[in-house]
C-alpha cells in the first residue's frame, strides 16, 4: 500500500466523443483486476479517512481499498463493499465522487485522489462475474414492511429490510422498478440492465415487486396499513420548478424529468409521448446540474441540430460533477455561462423560436457560501431556440393520500419526518427526496438504509 509516490492516479478510460454519442451506451471502460489492485495501492490508510467521513453512507472505503491492493483479495473486497452500501455497483457509476469521497481524498493535495469510484464498480463486477452475490437472511421473521416507490432509498430499505429477514411489498407505478434509476438517468452513465439485476437479486431474496400499480389509485393506503407491520414512504420528487417566466408553457417547452423519461421509454419500447422530439432541432437547456448535463448530453443522442446549456452563474459555480460537465463539453455542447432567461420568444403559433436573455454577474456570499446573482441592466440579448428544456431541480409531488391518512407535509413541501425518519403517523417512515427533496442517489440510499434500522429497531427486530 501506500504506493502514490511511485504510482501516478489513472483517469478512468473511456469511449470517444464521436463513439459514444451514437448511442446510449456507458462510456467509461471497467478497470482491469492489475489496475484495480495497482490503483488501490496509492491509499495511504489514514487515520482518520475523510473519504470514509464524507460518504453519505460512509462505505468502508479504506478497508476494502486495503483488500484488494494490498492482498488482491476480491471476496472481502465485495463483501466490505456490499456490507454498508445497498449497491456499490451503481454509487460507483453515478456518485459525484469530486464532491464527495475522492473530493476529500488526502491525496488531493499534490498526487491526485484514489479513483474510489471506478475501483467500487470494478469489485463489484469482477465479484459478480466470480459468482459472489449479496447476501441476504435465510430465516425470515412474521413482519412485514410495504415500501411504496422504487427508487434508491426504497430499494435500500428493502435490502436491509430483507437482510433482516423482514418480507417486504415494493409497490412501484411505471412498468419497471428502479424509479431515477431507470427512467431518470441516462444509459450513458448507467446501463439498465445494471438496475435491474440489482432488482432480481432483492426479488430472490423475497422481495415481492407491484409494478404498475400506483399507492392511492390501484390500492389504497388505508389497505397497506392494514396488512403490513410497518410502511416505508420512498416516492422521490418528480414536481419540476418552474422558471416562472412568460411563455413557459409554450409548445417546445420540456421539463427535463418529462424529456428523461421519454428517452429512456423510448429505449424500452414502452409508451412515449411522440410530441417530445428533438431531432434536427435547436436545443437549448436550461440549469447548470447533473440533470441539466443528462439533457444536454441525450439531446446529442437524439440528433439535435445544436444543443446550448444556459446557466446564470459563471462556470465555477456549477453544481454538478466535473466529470459530468467534461463530458458534456467534449461531446459538443455548448455552454452560455451568466445568462438568465427573461423570457421565451414564440411565433404567431406559440411554438418556441427564442429566448430573451439578461446578463448576470456574482454577486456577494450567503452564509453557506454560495453567491448571490445580480441582473446586469440594459444587457438584453437573444438566442434562438426550437426547444427549450428546464432542468431547474425538482420537488415532491405530494399524494394526496397523505393528508387523508394524517401524514404531514412541512414548510418545504416535503414529508416531515422526525430524526428517525418516522412521519407523523406511527408506522409509516418517509426517506430519500420526498423526504428532504431533490438530492443525490447515495444520499436517498442512505435514507433508506438508516429508515430499515430504525423500522427493524421500533419492530424489535
Amino acid at each position: 500500500m501506500q504506493e502514490f509516490l511511485t504510482i501516478e492516479r489513472a483517469e478512468i478510460k473511456k469511449r470517444s466523443a464521436a463513439e459514444r454519442t451514437k448511442d446510449f451506451k456507458e462510456i467509461y471502460e471497467l478497470l482491469s483486476k492489475d489496475d484495480i489492485q495497482e490503483q488501490a495501492s496509492r491509499c495511504i490508510q489514514c487515520g482518520d479517512p475523510f473519504c470514509h467521513n464524507k460518504c453519505p453512507l460512509h462505505n468502508f472505503i479504506p478497508f476494502w481499498l486495503k483488500a484488494i491492493g494490498a492482498r488482491a483479495d476480491i471476496r472481502t473486497a465485495f463483501a466490505l463493499s456490499n456490507e454498508s452500501n445497498p449497491f456499490p455497483e451503481i454509487t460507483g457509476r453515478v456518485c459525484p465522487q469530486d464532491r464527495l469521497c475522492e473530493g476529500d481524498c488526502s491525496l488531493n493535495d499534490g498526487h491526485g485522489a484514489i479513483t474510489i469510484g471506478a475501483i467500487e464498480t470494478a469489485i463489484s463486477e469482477n465479484g459478480f462475474r466470480n459468482g459472489l452475490k449479496p447476501l441476504f437472511a435465510t430465516k425470515k421473521t412474521d413482519k412485514s414492511v410495504a415500501v411504496v416507490g422504487s427508487g434508491p432509498a426504497s430499494i435500500s430499505a428493502a435490502t436491509y429490510l430483507l437482510r433482516a429477514g423482514v418480507r417486504v411489498v415494493m409497490y412501484e407505478k411505471q412498468n419497471r422498478a428502479g424509479g431515477l434509476l431507470t427512467y431518470g438517468i441516462p444509459g450513458f452513465k448507467i446501463e439498465k440492465e445494471i438496475v435491474a439485476r440489482r432488482v432480481n437479486w432483492l426479488i430472490e431474496a423475497g422481495l415481492e415487486l407491484k409494478t404498475g400499480v400506483e399507492v392511492g389509485r390501484h390500492i389504497s393506503f388505508s389497505d397497506l396499513v392494514n396488512s403490513h407491520n410497518a410502511i416505508f414512504l420512498g416516492i422521490g420528487a418528480e414536481l419540476p420548478n418552474r422558471a416562472n417566466i412568460s411563455n413557459e408553457n409554450a409548445n417546445g417547452t420540456i421539463m427535463a424529468v418529462d424529456f428523461l423519461r421519454n428517452i429512456q421509454k423510448k429505449q424500452f419500447k414502452e409508451e412515449l409521448d411522440a410530441d417530445i422530439d428533438v431531432s434536427n432541432k435547436n436545443v437549448v437547456v436550461v440549469g447548470g446540474g447533473d440533470t441539466a448535463m443528462d439533457c444536454l448530453r441525450s439531446s446529442i443522442r437524439e440528433h439535435a441540430k445544436s444543443v446550448t446549456c444556459l446557466y446564470r452563474r459563471d462556470k465555477f459555480n456549477m453544481p454538478g460533477s466535473k466529470k459530468e460537465f467534461k463530458n458534456a463539453l467534449d461531446e459538443g455542447v455548448n455552454f452560455v455561462y451568466n445568462a438568465a432567461p427573461h423570457d421565451i420568444i414564440v411565433n404567431s403559433e406559440g411554438n418556441v423560436i427564442g429566448l430573451n436573455m439578461q446578463k448576470t454577474i456574482m454577486g456577494d456570499k450567503n452564509a453557506l457560501g454560495r453567491q448571490s446573482v445580480e441582473i446586469v441592466k440594459g444587457s438584453d440579448f437573444k438566442i434562438d431556440a426550437d426547444i427549450v428544456i428546464f432542468a431547474l431541480g425538482f420537488t415532491p409531488n405530494i399524494p394526496t393520500f397523505l393528508a387523508e391518512n394524517g401524514i404531514d407535509v412541512n414548510s418545504r413541501g416535503v414529508i416531515a419526518t422526525d430524526n428517525a425518519y418516522r412521519t407523523s403517523k406511527a408506522g409509516v417512515y418517509a426517506g430519500g427526496d420526498c423526504m428532504r427533496g431533490a438530492a443525490l442517489v447515495v444520499t436517498a440510499a442512505a435514507d433508506g438504509k438508516m429508515a430499515a434500522a430504525q423500522i427493524l429497531k421500533d419492530l424489535s427486530l
